[in-house]
């Protein structure tokens, strides 16, 4: 049955503490994410898991010029999760999205270096792992080559970076919905747990509530230390970034 495709975005949840959005494929977003899973279970802490697509928030880029090799191919795997998880939201409401991002990660960023997960990510036999994992109809993994749904996604990531500006990347979250801060990060390479997960949480909601304050940077990152890209290490090795990517020179 056809349904009726939104094209702009939801507003607040009521009851919600934090706004966080979203891309798949994004190590940052997800290992942040898992962070503020953390949080949760020390904190009552309820989080809205929004969307934001880096293949849209690109499209005026060169992809062969402005990143390193494989950029596209995983910013568009990205975006075909997200059709997929805009329907299901559609269909089931906001709370369904938390067991995509989870189910989406663990399929991906759990698995080991060199298994070839990259090379299948969002395909339709991954997507039907994912639906599965996370309790829905593998139904929905036609809605990864529907373009409909692309018009909402732009929307909701045009209002995640109307909350920050443009010069950022993923995750972003909103704490205190809907009048609250909105900031790009944290940008985090390892998963705090227990009580530093809490310190951190308080440390960075602290800093951007201070009137005024807009950004501490570095460009230098830690490999973020996941399964797919080589585990956990005693001692990683640091990439340096710039505008959303590891440095080509």
């Amino acid at each position: 049955m056809a349904i009726d495709i939104p094209t702009t975005t939801l507003g607040p949840a009521d009851g919600v503490d934090v706004e966080f959005f979203w891309d798949p494929v994004c190590p940052f977003a997800w290992l942040t994410s898992r962070w503020l899973v953390e949080v949760q279970a020390q904190r009552p802490l309820r989080v809205d898991w929004r969307f934001i697509s880096l293949r849209l928030i690109n499209a005026d880029k060169d992809y062969d010029t402005h990143f390193p090799p494989g950029y596209e191919f995983g910013h568009t795997a990205g975006l075909r999760m997200l059709r997929v998880a805009a329907h299901i939201r559609h269909d089931h409401g906001r709370d369904a999205v938390g067991a995509l991002v989870t189910a989406y990660g663990q399929s991906y960023f759990d698995k080991p270096q060199g298994s070839g997960m990259r090379d299948r990510l969002s395909t339709p036999d991954h997507l039907t792992e994912v639906l599965v994992a996370a309790g829905y109809d593998p139904a929905y993994v036609a809605s990864a080559d529907d373009t409909a749904w692309d018009a909402l996604l732009q929307a909701e990531g045009d209002m995640a970076l109307s909350r920050t500006g443009r010069d950022v990347g993923t995750p972003i979250i909103t704490h205190g919905v809907p009048d609250g801060v909105s900031f790009f990060g944290p940008v985090i390479s390892r998963i705090p747990r227990g009580d530093d997960a809490v310190r951190l949480w308080d440390a960075v909601t602290e800093l951007a509530s201070f009137p005024g304050f807009a950004e501490m940077k570095r460009s230098l990152r830690e490999v973020p230390q996941l399964n797919i890209l080589g585990g956990i290490v005693d001692d990683p090795a640091s990439e340096d970034w710039e505008a959303g990517h590891r440095r080509m020179d």
